[in-house]
């Protein structure tokens, strides 16, 4: 099976051959005319296909459970699914929780979509090495198109070593759509970071960038304590975050 998900004005396709038959489903793609991400300040378009509803879907419905107001009277069908209904789903996981707790249920979510020992089997093939780290790297740009839009493979320093395991999303599809630095720090970069440091035992740190919404993953890198982590003393985005804070200097979802 091949994942070809890059930023291209026309749709990817997921090619696969089951029973002598070739078989092709769309995969997300930019709606934009340039085939990249909109500007800072203007919400990048994006046109899913069936593997991206696939993903949201399971996501939400593993998340809703933990929401606030519980189940919803009438959940959504696989087809009336899209990215903003993901993102509210993750809204209302936030409220009431500390930030350790919403930590917690991202945490037990991605657990329970993965099968019994799966942690223990990923440290066995992927120890933390550069080549791990490398590969790593390369899956996430298909696999995680979905979630945090279109990326690319990177140079970065691991230690004193260049090497190819860094990620730099262009504009975070999560970020953007939510407009929330907490939701950002809290339900995506910390519990991702802590996932595959604790769980898998292969270091990743995240950096995103709240200037233009990019985000730099390193895999290989161990993550510095939330105290000593630069996102710490970020503000919120007073101007396009509903639960925002302006007159807080720091985003008050971190507590």
């Amino acid at each position: 099976m091949a994942l070809l998900c890059m930023p291209t004005a026309k749709l990817p396709i997921l090619k696969q051959r089951y029973g002598g038959r070739n078989y092709s489903i769309p995969c997300a793609g930019i709606a934009e005319p340039a085939g990249v991400p909109a500007p800072m300040g203007q919400k990048t378009q994006y046109k899913d296909g069936l593997l991206e509803k696939l993903f949201m879907s399971l996501f939400a419905r593993k998340m809703e459970k933990f929401a606030s107001g519980g189940l919803q009277k009438k959940e959504k069908t696989f087809w009336d699914m899209d990215y903003e209904s993901f993102v509210d789903v993750s809204k209302r996981v936030m409220i009431g929780r500390s930030r350790k707790q919403q930590q917690e249920v991202v945490r037990e979510v991605l657990l329970s979509m993965l099968p019994p020992g799966a942690p223990a089997q990923f440290r066995k093939l992927f120890p933390p090495t550069r080549w791990a780290a490398e590969f790593n790297a390369a899956l996430t740009v298909p696999f995680f198109h979905w979630l945090v839009g279109p990326s690319e493979v990177i140079e970065v320093e691991v230690n004193g070593v260049k090497q190819k395991s860094g990620v730099l999303i262009k504009k975070c599809r999560y970020l953007e759509n939510s407009g929330c630095v907490g939701m950002c720090v809290n339900m995506c970069k910390l519990p991702t970071q802590d996932f595959f440091t604790n769980e898998f035992g292969l270091p990743l740190t995240m950096n995103p960038n709240f200037e233009d919404m990019s985000c730099e993953m390193v895999y290989g890198q161990v993550p510095p304590p939330i105290e000593e982590d630069p996102v710490s003393k970020q503000p919120c985005y007073a101007d396009i975050c509903s639960m925002a804070s302006p007159s807080s200097p720091v985003c008050p979802k971190f507590q």
